[in-house]
């Protein structure tokens, strides 16, 4: 396995999870933190619980900066509603999000590489930001080059995850919708996520 690759899933033995649910990640063979004291590693304290609740979701979402996370919590409380479903609302309207949960791209990490090279269209416009909040009924789409890339059909013949109902896609033609904003019960998690922890962590 390549540094890069190792470097990519690290973080899924450091939270003790395997984050993505993928077959590659080395938790699947080493269940346990790094390190000479990983297999005895101490319950982490309520502090901890909340920190690491807090890594798990925004190392899910292809590790978001402090500052980007903290003014999207800060944005999930301004609005009405319980505010751990406004997080994930948030997070799942991100372009990044919702390109990964249409299958055109195997990993989080390669949904920001495809809109930062100008891949990607909303509603017939380019958009090269990430973290470009997605109304309902936004028509997201691949630009005629990106549709034939070997990594983008990989993604879409993948049978590792399924495509959510909150979203609508055509591989076909690389083409899908943004139908609503999911709960956070909506969202096809392979580990279980915790906002509410998020909520007290920032609350303290």
């Amino acid at each position: 396995m390549s540094k890069r690759i190792n470097a990519k899933y690290k973080i899924n033995r450091r939270l003790g999870v395997n984050l993505h649910g993928r077959p590659k990640s080395p938790f699947n063979a080493r269940p346990y933190a790094p390190g000479q004291h990983g297999k005895n590693r101490k319950k982490p304290s309520d502090y901890g619980l909340h920190l690491i609740a807090k890594q798990k979701i925004k190392g899910y979402y292809g590790s978001i900066g402090e500052r980007q996370f903290r003014n999207l919590f800060q944005e999930a409380v301004r609005r009405r509603g319980d505010t751990s479903e406004n997080l994930i609302e948030l997070l799942e309207r991100r372009l990044d999000a919702v390109i990964y949960r249409m299958k055109l791209v195997p990993t989080f990490f390669a949904a920001r590489q495809l809109i930062n090279h100008c891949h990607v269209l909303v509603n017939g416009k380019k958009v090269n930001i990430a973290s470009y909040q997605v109304k309902d009924g936004d028509v997201i789409e691949l630009k005629e080059k990106a549709r034939h890339m070997v990594l983008v059909l990989e993604a879409a013949n993948s049978s590792e995850r399924d495509v959510p109902d909150y979203v609508q896609i055509d591989h076909a033609h690389m083409k899908g919708t943004f139908i609503r904003a999911p709960k956070l019960a909506d969202v096809p998690y392979p580990v279980q996520m915790e906002p509410n922890l998020v909520t007290e962590f920032y609350s303290r």
